[in-house]
C-alpha cells in the first residue's frame, strides 16, 4: 500500500495536485486552516493511491511526499 503525507502547514491551497490525480481522490480540506491561512489539500481515500506521484511532481512547493509500497 502506497502512503502519502502533504505538509498542510506549507501547502497553499492552489490544487494543482488535484488537478494532476488520475485517481481524482485529492480534495481541499475546507474544515482546517493551515499555519499560512490556507484550507490544506488532502487524500480522501488512501486505499485508492496508485502512488504516481504525479501530485507530487505537479506541487509547486514540494509539499507532497509519495512512498510506494509492497
Amino acid at each position: 500500500m502506497s502512503k502519502v503525507t502533504f505538509d498542510a502547514d506549507r501547502c497553499k491551497g492552489c490544487l494543482l495536485c488535484q488537478a494532476a490525480c488520475p485517481k481524482k481522490i485529492i480534495s481541499q480540506d475546507g474544515d482546517t486552516f493551515n499555519a499560512l491561512g490556507f484550507h490544506p489539500a488532502t487524500i480522501t481515500d488512501s486505499a485508492a493511491c496508485i502512488a504516481c506521484a504525479f501530485c507530487a511532481l505537479m506541487c509547486p512547493d514540494c509539499v507532497i511526499t509519495v512512498e510506494r509500497g509492497e
